[in-house]
């Protein structure tokens, strides 16, 4: 690649300043192995130092790069430009989020739907059990391999901004949300399946979503939210149809309901 050059075209907008985003050009150098936030940064340190953008990690782990490139929703430090096959690529901000600022967008609606759903262990014994554990939380390797995928969501909000349903309905959790409530519904160790299920089984919950899929194509840790949210439903119609088998309640509540999607849960 020595020598070559990359036309990178970044969306610029200021909603304080401005009506209308516009995208400005940037003549990048090409290296080996270089990434979209490579090619982000040397614009932003050399050439435009007004360029407004998040970044942290550079590994893929912490999520703050998400952004729309030549049109899909990537992760920048991830995304190799090789991998692209073109001269020119397009960076914009990720959709159905308020704009900060150029690429900046204001995630404060994703984080508190994420924390609605109760993102964490909830137990209904003793209030200090958790805090002051008298032994450890068993799960056997079958139950962990019911839940484990949808434990390695980095909250990057790629799903969200691609998924119709979010792009229409203000009030949907959005897949991530959705799949992260389905993560603790699944867990033994949790004891919340009735309000779990209260506050998903509701006219902007699992039933809006449409199933299109988008999410899990995008998701760069390959987790499936698209999955979760159709295993949350046939939890909702197993343990709440008038037409379904009535079985002996649990006698802890570590599990309320009987897992009715292990064939799916197989699924490569």
């Amino acid at each position: 690649m020595g020598g070559e050059e990359l036309v990178l075209r970044i969306q610029r907008f200021d909603p304080s300043l401005e009506k209308h985003p516009h995208l400005e050009r940037y003549a990048v150098p090409l290296n080996d192995g270089m990434t979209v936030l490579d090619a982000l940064l040397y614009a932003k340190d050399r050439l435009d130092h007004g360029i407004a953008m998040r970044f942290s990690c550079r590994m893929a782990s912490c999520g703050s790069c998400g952004m729309k490139i030549n049109g899909r929703p990537r992760l920048a430090c991830e995304t190799q430009l090789a991998d692209l096959r073109s001269s020119t690529v397009t960076v914009q901000p990720m959709d159905n989020f308020p704009i900060v600022r150029d690429l900046v967008v204001d995630l404060e609606s994703f984080f508190s739907k994420h924390r609605a759903v109760s993102p964490h262990l909830v137990r209904k014994g003793d209030p200090q059990e958790q805090e002051s554990p008298t032994g450890e939380y068993l799960v056997t390797p079958q139950e962990l391999d019911s839940l484990v995928q949808f434990t390695y969501c980095i909250k990057c909000g790629l799903c969200s901004s691609s998924c119709p349903t979010s792009s229409t309905d203000s009030l949907f959790p959005g897949p991530q949300a959705l799949a992260q409530e389905y993560r603790y519904l699944q867990d033994p160790r949790d004891e919340a399946g009735d309000e779990r299920l209260d506050l998903v089984d509701t006219e902007h919950g699992v039933w809006r979503c449409h199933f299109a899929g988008t999410c899990s194509a995008v998701c760069p840790k390959g987790v499936d939210p698209a999955l979760g949210i159709q295993l949350l439903k046939r939890h909702i119609m197993a343990a709440r149809s008038p037409f379904r088998r009535r079985k002996p309640k649990a006698s802890s509540g570590a599990r309320v309901f009987p897992n009715p999607n292990e064939d799916l849960l197989k699924r490569p």
